[in-house]
C-alpha cells in the first residue's frame, strides 16, 4: 500500500502515482504604517493541498475502475482520512479535482495509457475528529 484515501488504496494493483506534491501555506496579516514597513502578524495555517499524478497502464497494472471509484468519492463531497503506507496520517481531505488524459488507443477505443492528476484539499479537522473518523473506518461504520 502506497497511500489510502478513505477506503481507496493506492497501490500497483489499483492506481499507482509517480508524483506526490504537497503544498503548505501560512497566513500573515499586514497593517500599513506611516514611514515604516507594514506590521505583520501571524494568523494561522492556510490551505494545504496535495496533488497525486501518475500514469495508469491497464495492460500492465491497474484499472480504469480505480478512476471511477475516485470520481464517485468526489461526488459525495465527503472528507476522507489520508494515510500513508508508512502509517503517517495527513488529516482529512476532500477531492477537489481529477484530471484524466487518455492516450494510445486500442481498436475498440479503450486507452492503453491514462495519465491522471488528483487534487486534494485538507479540511479543518481536530485530532479528536480525525481519531473518530479513523475509528469509525476501522469499525466499518462509514459507508
Amino acid at each position: 500500500m502506497m497511500l489510502a484515501l478513505g477506503f481507496f488504496v493506492f497501490s500497483l494493483h489499483t492506481l499507482a502515482y509517480q508524483d506526490f506534491q504537497r503544498q503548505l501555506a501560512w497566513r500573515h496579516a499586514s497593517v500599513s504604517r506611516v514611514g515604516d514597513r507594514p506590521a505583520s502578524q501571524f494568523v494561522g495555517a492556510d490551505d494545504e493541498t496535495i496533488t497525486l499524478a501518475g500514469v495508469l497502464l491497464p495492460e500492465v497494472a491497474g484499472t480504469h475502475l480505480s478512476l471511477d471509484a475516485l470520481q464517485a468519492m468526489a461526488d459525495t463531497g465527503d472528507a476522507w482520512p489520508l494515510i500513508e503506507g508508512t502509517g503517517r496520517i495527513y488529516g482529512l481531505y476532500v477531492i477537489t479535482g481529477l484530471q484524466i488524459t487518455r492516450q494510445v488507443f486500442f481498436d475498440d477505443g479503450a486507452a492503453r495509457r491514462i495519465e491522471f492528476s488528483l487534487s486534494l484539499k485538507r479540511v479543518a479537522d481536530t485530532g479528536l475528529e480525525l481519531a473518530s473518523v479513523i475509528g469509525e473506518l476501522a469499525l466499518g461504520q462509514i459507508r
